[in-house]
């Protein structure tokens, strides 16, 4: 085996046992006739003792940081005094006999956990950079999390259900990535912005308690809380009412709070309708913290009662506040949609919006009525929504559902100030990927078989040649 245990995982008991540890160099240091190597993996570290008597000794003490490496030997206690109170491992120490190096690594393009490198340089290197420890632990808290909704979610008899990711374009939402369709030229699929409509049609299926953690693409100016592409955490249930569904949220992030940082958070969680938002805190993401750079005070909001509609002076029309399959409380006037408010609902943690949802409309009527308000005209409904018209006649039940953006909640939960910091391989602020050199321009063999021709400006077309 090239590990018999961890680098986080020896004990006193462990004494005078034969292990082999793989990992990281993470310091080495030699003193007269003694090396010390600290080896790491992500469970810990483990101080790993050489002597000069060691055959290897020489070549050992010119070993470089973060080359990857197995070490054989004996586990012994450490000398009292010696030992190392922030680690797990630090009262044992490893006698080495043997060392393998799997792979040396030449010098680092920046010091491993140095906050000050800048972002591009870390983002260009991010497989180096995700040795930080601090990163590592987001991503670790992240598995906790993602570990926790789905523990909930059984025990809650919820299904797990994958939906498309080439799907299609619909208006009302952001700005779509367009996929070319090579079998069909001239026409384009479209990455999902939610699985809004998927999930709406499983109601339909008679799957009442649907859940998943959905990668979703919008194609939108980025900030710190925002990514071309995201994880949120989708989530639909039948025959249910707002209170339902606003119980039940609460207990989930109850129990995630619990199992990933073992903090009991209060419930049920405050409420305040739009008005009183926008009136009290000209806003509708209220933070209402007594304290507010303290980061370890979680506070939850149900923001509720929003308008339906909003209208746009610019193009002289109603766009829907949420989505056009949002229902309008009963008893609205249609007639009037700046007096319609919605039963839709957002959760709000720290002045920041964790998800929002909504009953959803259920009623063909209802649904070509709000469409109707938002001027999509029938032709035009039939084309982009005909489906799920369709779906809506065929038995569709009262049905409601919401979607938590993970890692904007994970970002909460870290206490960082940038969603870059809880992805694995986030993209900068000019939606890039530096690490792999994305979006990159391909070969004209692929654009003649995807039937796309690009007009490149004239620098860039003089550059080409």
């Amino acid at each position: 085996m090239l590990r018999t245990h961890t680098c986080g995982q020896l004990r006193k008991n462990d004494a005078n046992k034969e292990v082999t540890l793989s990992g990281w160099i993470d310091t080495i240091r030699a003193h007269g006739g003694v090396a010390f190597i600290d080896i790491r993996d992500r469970y810990g570290k483990t101080q790993v003792v050489f002597v000069k008597s060691n055959k290897e000794f020489e070549s050992i003490k010119n070993l470089s940081i973060e080359s990857s490496i197995s070490v054989k030997g004996k586990v012994q206690l450490r000398k009292a005094g010696t030992e190392n109170k922030d680690w797990e491992t630090g009262e044992v120490e490893l006698f080495g006999e043997k060392i393998t190096i799997f792979n040396k690594s030449p010098p680092l393009p920046f010091e491993i956990n140095d906050p000050k490198v800048n972002e591009e340089v870390k983002l260009k290197w991010r497989y180096l950079d995700l040795r930080n420890s601090k990163l590592r632990g987001n991503l670790l808290l992240k598995n906790k999390i993602y570990k926790a909704i789905h523990d909930f979610m059984e025990k809650n008899e919820f299904i797990y259900v994958d939906t498309p990711i080439l799907a299609k374009s619909t208006p009302e939402g952001a700005r779509d990535y367009l996929v070319p369709s090579r079998v069909n030229p001239g026409q384009f699929y479209a990455l999902p912005q939610s699985p809004q409509l998927f999930k709406q049609l499983l109601m339909v299926s008679g799957f009442d308690k649907y859940y998943q953690i959905a990668r979703c693409f919008r194609d939108e100016d980025l900030r710190a809380d925002r990514q071309p592409e995201f994880t949120q955490l989708d989530i639909e249930m039948s025959f249910i009412e707002v209170e339902d569904l606003l119980a039940l949220m609460e207990q989930l992030w109850k129990y995630v709070f619990k199992q990933a940082l073992n903090i009991e958070i209060k419930t049920p969680f405050p409420r305040m309708s739009y008005d009183e938002a926008m009136k009290k805190y000209n806003g509708d993401k209220p933070d209402i913290r007594k304290n507010k750079n303290d980061q370890g005070e979680f506070a939850f909001l149900w923001v509720l009662d929003f308008p339906m509609f909003e209208y746009n002076e610019e193009d002289k029309r109603w766009y829907a506040m949420h989505h056009p399959f949002t229902s309008p409380k009963d008893g609205s006037d249609y007639s009037k949609p700046e007096t319609i408010k919605a039963k839709a609902y957002d959760l709000v943690l720290n002045g920041t919006e964790l998800g929002g949802g909504s009953i959803r409309i259920h009623d063909s009527v209802m649904q070509q009525k709000v469409f109707d308000i938002l001027g999509i005209n029938k032709e035009e409904t039939k084309e982009k929504f005909g489906f799920l018209l369709d779906a809506l006649i065929h038995g569709a039940p009262p049905h409601g559902g919401i979607a938590f953006g993970l890692d904007r909640a994970t970002a909460l939960m870290c206490a960082v100030e940038s969603i870059r910091d809880v992805i694995a391989f986030p993209k900068n602020k000019a939606a890039q990927d530096v690490m792999l050199d994305a979006p990159s321009t391909t070969s004209e063999k692929q654009l003649k078989e995807a039937h796309i021709k690009i007009d490149l400006p004239k620098k860039q077309e003089k550059a080409k040649k």
